[in-house]
């Protein structure tokens, strides 16, 4: 395919959303508002005047069981979903208004946000898309866990997982810059052991968890089926990836390898390619399906 150079884009209209955060339990409301073009992802408190917390590597904060940002002590947190939603569409600048710290879980998945993009559409800017292009390899170990990424074309994905039953071993392969991310990817949800419920409330967690907001298991199998696909649990970890992976404030160029990865190898990858200056080179485009008016960019899966 011939290059074709990919300009930004923005929501057309504002967008609200309203709920309660996963981990904190506490109610949010949420808009979605257009932003100028090269301006990026950025959170603003509307509880704190008005607050700003741009969407980058620098402003990561904790990452045990969901990707936050920080700055000033200020806390923007359980991010990953609605990045990955704003990745997977195509959007690339918007102001993300909050009136408390965390992003309202909905559904546990980033379909919510990716059907409301569709709903109000995308509006071209006159800007062109700037791309991260791998120039060489990086790799993040540890122990068993692992994540790296190289250089090719596209926006390769391969992720596998290993849990203990009912999940045990999924693998996903695709790429970002083809297919549909909305079907194979924005649906799948978040999910957690039944018999972690005790321990994770204890540590302050998932005080806003419900039959509604995630997949419940337990070792005899899902509580709250159906499942969306067979291997939803890995198309999941795959749309935290592309979630935490637009910390690098600009989406891939290149192939992104994980084994059972998670927030933190996720966002240390992209801080660990920040630092390194001789990874990667910025570009103004890839060989990428050509986007129709208010189309999502997409996941096409290869193998499961």
């Amino acid at each position: 395919m011939a290059f074709e150079a990919h300009f930004e884009r923005t929501i057309r209209s504002e967008i609200g959303f309203s709920g309660v955060g996963l981990h904190s339990g506490a109610p949010v409301s949420m808009r979605l508002v257009p932003a100028p073009a090269g301006s990026g992802i950025v959170f603003r408190r509307t509880d704190l005047d008005n607050f700003e917390i741009a969407a980058i590597g620098r402003n990561v904060a904790k990452v045990s069981y969901a990707t936050s940002l920080m700055r000033q002590s200020v806390l923007i947190s359980t991010t990953e979903h609605l990045l990955s939603a704003l990745i997977g569409f195509g959007v690339d600048n918007v102001i993300v208004e909050m009136d408390n710290l965390e992003v309202p879980i909905l559904d546990g998945s980033s379909l919510p946000y990716v059907q409301a993009f569709h709903s109000v559409g995308l509006k071209q800017q006159r800007r062109k898309r700037e791309y991260l292009r791998i120039l060489k390899d990086v790799e993040v170990r540890d122990g068993s866990k692992f994540i790296g990424v190289y250089p090719g074309s596209g926006y390769g994905i391969e992720y596998t997982i290993d849990f203990p039953e009912p999940i045990g071993y999924e693998r996903f392969t695709g790429d970002l810059a083809t297919g549909d991310y909305v079907k194979l990817i924005a649906p799948a949800r978040t999910f957690g052991f039944k018999e972690d419920e005790a321990m994770l409330r204890d540590m302050g967690l998932i005080r806003g968890v419900s039959d509604d907001s995630a997949i419940i298991l337990s070792r005899q199998g899902v509580e709250n089926g159906p499942l969306r696909f067979d291997d939803e649990f890995v198309r999941h970890k795959v749309l935290d990836l592309i979630g935490d992976l637009a910390l690098a404030g600009r989406r891939i160029q290149g192939r992104v390898v994980a084994e059972r990865a998670g927030h933190a190898m996720h966002t240390a990858l992209v801080q660990r390619l920040m630092r390194d200056r001789s990874a990667w080179e910025l570009a103004h485009g890839y060989d990428e399906v050509a986007e129709v008016e208010a189309a999502p960019m997409g996941l096409q899966q290869v193998s499961a």
